[in-house]
């Protein structure tokens, strides 16, 4: 099987050559974005938390999958990158930017109260993990990426990912599955 992806987001494009445009490399993969995508589409009239905003690849993919009655909350700490997401996707009334650090968004938010969360940056992933986890609601879902060993991981950083998979995988309230595909990916769900 071929991975192709077929059902690009609309704006999808626009936010690649902008976000190239000013050199940033560090993008989510399509494969990544088709597959948050389809998990999106799984949470009808569902809360959902992006933290790491970028410049709204995966946001836009997130967006693509839901449903008209979702909300969707995206957070990061760079201003430049979130202008390119907010250009592109903030006439979509279903997404709110926030401009700020990921771990108030974690701190301020109400425990059980999400349904999908995707960690692409480290608050939520490499610190705050146990404030994160604590706001899924029963049989919600918490999505990581880049778990995979990559090029361009600073030293000893390998360790802080096997760390992390250890911990995720010795929790008694998730159902994890871990990837070898793409970058990566680790997918959890909330169990009663």
């Amino acid at each position: 099987m071929k991975d192709v992806v077929l059902n690009y987001p609309a704006s999808y494009k626009d936010i690649l050559d902008e976000t190239s445009a000013i050199g940033f490399d560090q993008l989510s993969e399509c494969m990544l974005g088709s597959f948050l995508s389809t998990l999106s589409a799984s949470k009808p009239n569902g809360s959902f938390l992006e933290l790491g905003t970028g410049s709204g690849l995966s946001t836009c993919w997130i967006l693509h999958g839901m449903d008209s009655y979702s909300k969707l909350q995206s957070v990061d700490n760079d201003d430049k990158l979130v202008s390119i997401a907010r250009h592109h996707l903030g006439l979509d009334n279903r997404v709110t930017f926030i401009d700020g650090k990921g771990e108030s968004v974690i701190l301020n938010a109400k425990p059980n109260s999400i349904d999908f969360i995707f960690a692409d940056t480290w608050p939520g992933k490499y610190h705050h993990l146990e404030e994160t986890l604590s706001l899924l609601k029963n049989g919600g879902i918490y999505i990581i990426d880049d778990m995979s060993p990559q090029e361009n991981w600073p030293e000893g950083h390998e360790a802080k990912a096997l760390e992390l998979i250890q911990y995720l995988e010795k929790r008694n309230d998730l159902i994890l599955t871990k990837m070898c595909w793409s970058t990566g990916i680790i997918i959890c769900t909330k169990k009663t």
